[in-house]
């Protein structure tokens, strides 16, 4: 291979450090000002919920602030330069994603608990991944920036629990999309305007977004994106402690559906910026592309390097850059804290020693936000040996959210189902994904299922020919066993949907081989009957697959106090208003009829 004389890109000045400071100085000054202004509210409940009185407004802006972390900022960019702009498609993932989680999974969440138990992990990667990719294009040190982002969110989750974590990520969002828009004001300015970079991105075929193609082993399709992207981010949103943790933060279930649709429109936004990027970039590059030239040794390099390039001449610019990146960084670690401290206090400590004191609980919920903010920096180092880390984070959220997805809409939409089905059905969702997901990493897919778009490096200069280079195809491993060109080589979008479904399928099996539980002793709210939209026109199939829970009871009881509440211009407690029996009481107790929803109450109210 020809060696290519790579052009001078200076590193990071006196101003871009300063710039990135000034992202984590006020970071912690937000948790310093919580801190000081919460005091005197030293409940565990308000620092790891926000006292369940927070709004729509700033949740949004925290959850897509949380979930577009810099995975997003330098990977989607990087993913549209070399494979088009098809991942704009995810446009339709996302719309599908939070229709779910706020009609299916939120409405029950908002009234119980869930454990996520792959939080650390990917947090690890999460921190790793801007740092190793900075770290090699800006000069920035690797292991420096690992150690500030887990002090950083370290401290301001300690120091102001959930309240300062959301409106640090509110700051963070502004800090994302204007570092984007700056890239993209620069970048398209010198590639000769945006009809020109239009004109680039079509003839490099990169504007050929829609692939119907129905193979699963092509990486992406139409349809591994909407399918399977759609199950892979609702295992990241439908069933996540940090989403789930935010939304019954907010003071009532109407607020928290609300905040997950405002918060669509920023991820939109997030994910428009991030492919126009690509396209600039490829616009920039297009006739020498700096990784097959190896001017940087991986692909997750290419944004920080397009970056140190335009922004050459003005000092301070890269910094607001890295200072976008790792708003993304410190946004989703700071979220995956203060949710593994809420879980681990909620579900063991509390129910471990039930008598503890407020002032000693909230000791101990700062106590374990610090622990987990080891934890999670430490786990940057495990992360350095995964490899391709923009993959491997979507990859690792596939395998572990699939089936942890299957398992909770086993429960919320199949009340049939019993505890051994679901942990029957959990264990092959977690053996299904892994086997699948393990086996894609040994034997990775045929380059004819994956290989990236023409990369060219026509116009680089050579240090000792004339030769030009196009992008090389990569070969195939020798003696590549029978499932490595099927099995193994399935998209790694579906490795959610193989959890969720072998999960879900194998629960039902053995909870009917076992015998199914009996509808009548679930409390109605707990279950969402999907099956209503599809058997509209018969009440008696309704009630069949309703399984004996008592739908039409809470039903007609809830339309029997709306009238009383609304004459009486009161938020009195329903079943207290009515008489109703023990039952209903149990069935629901947090509903405000006056604003159609339910107020935001310990879920220890319904177990």
């Amino acid at each position: 291979m020809p060696n290519f004389v790579a052009p001078e890109v200076k590193k990071f000045v006196t101003w871009d450090y300063v710039v990135f400071a000034a992202l984590f100085l006020i970071s912690a000054s937000i948790g310093v000002f919580f801190a000081v202004k919460e005091r005197k509210k030293k409940t565990s409940k308000e620092f790891l919920v926000g006292g369940k009185q927070m709004t729509c407004g700033p949740i949004a802006f925290s959850l897509t602030s949380s979930f577009m972390s810099a995975v997003t900022v330098l990977g989607t960019p990087s993913e549209v330069y070399r494979y088009g702009a098809s991942f704009v498609l995810f446009f339709l993932s996302y719309t599908l994603v939070i229709i779910f989680t706020a009609e299916l999974y939120l409405p029950v969440f908002y009234r119980s608990g869930i454990t996520s138990t792959y939080e650390i992990l990917y947090t690890g990667i999460v921190v790793y991944a801007p740092s190793l990719a900075l770290n090699q294009v800006t000069g920035f040190d690797l292991w420096g920036s690992v150690a500030a982002t887990g002090i950083v969110c370290t401290f301001y989750c300690t120091l102001g629990g959930l309240k300062a974590v959301v409106w640090t990520d509110a700051f963070q969002m502004i800090v994302m999309v204007a570092g984007f828009m700056t890239v993209l004001i620069r970048g398209t300015s010198l590639n000769g305007g945006s009809a020109k970079v239009w004109e680039d991105a079509h003839g490099g075929s990169r504007l050929d977004i829609f692939d119907f193609d129905v193979d699963p082993l092509r990486r992406h399709t139409f349809w591994t994106i909407v399918i399977g992207g759609t199950f892979t981010w609702l295992g990241i949103y439908g069933v996540n402690q940090s989403t789930i943790q935010r939304c019954i933060s907010c003071k009532s279930e109407k607020h928290a559906k609300l905040a997950l649709y405002l918060n669509l429109l920023g991820l939109w936004t997030v994910l428009m910026c991030a492919v126009f990027c690509g396209l600039v970039m490829y616009s920039h590059y297009k006739s020498c592309d700096p990784w097959t030239a190896a001017f940087i040794s991986a692909p997750d390099q290419l944004m920080p390097y397009f970056v140190m390039d335009i922004f050459s001449s003005m000092p301070g610019v890269p910094g607001l850059f890295v200072a976008c990146a790792f708003s993304g960084t410190l946004s989703t670690v700071a979220a995956s804290i203060n949710a593994l401290a809420t879980v681990t206090f909620e579900d063991l400590i509390k129910k471990g020693f039930p008598d503890l004191s407020e002032k000693m609980s909230t000791w101990i919920s700062k106590g374990l936000c610090v622990l987990y903010g080891v934890l999670c920096t430490s786990m940057a180092a495990a992360a350095s040996l995964l490899g391709g880390v923009v993959q491997a984070s979507l990859s690792i959220h596939g395998m572990c959210g699939g089936p942890m997805l299957g398992l909770f809409t086993l429960g919320i939409v199949f009340p049939c189902a019993n505890w051994k089905g679901a942990l029957g059905g959990l264990l092959a969702g977690i053996s299904l994904a892994f086997w699948t997901g393990t086996g894609s990493f040994i034997y990775p897919a045929p380059p004819a299922k994956a290989i990236p778009l023409q990369l060219s490096t026509l116009n680089c200069t050579l240090a000792n020919s004339t030769e030009a280079l196009a992008t090389a195809a990569p070969t195939l491993a020798p003696e590549r066993p029978l499932l490595a060109d099927t099995w193994y080589s399935l998209s790694y979008l579906y490795f959610s949907a193989i959890g969720c479904l072998g999960c879900a399928i194998t629960g039902l099996l053995i909870s009917f081989a076992t015998g199914p539980n009996k509808g009548e002793d679930i409390p109605p709210v707990l279950i969402k009957p999907v099956c209503n939209l599809f058997c509209f026109w018969s009440r008696r199939l309704r009630m069949l697959l309703w399984c004996g829970v008592q739908h039409d009871s809470l039903e007609m009881d809830l339309e029997k106090q709306q009238p009383k509440v609304a004459a009486s211009k009161t938020r009195t407690d329903y079943t207290s208003k009515n008489n109703t029996n023990k039952e209903n009481n149990h069935q629901i107790r947090g509903y405000n009829s006056e604003e159609n929803s339910y107020a935001n109450i310990s879920r220890e109210s319904y177990l």
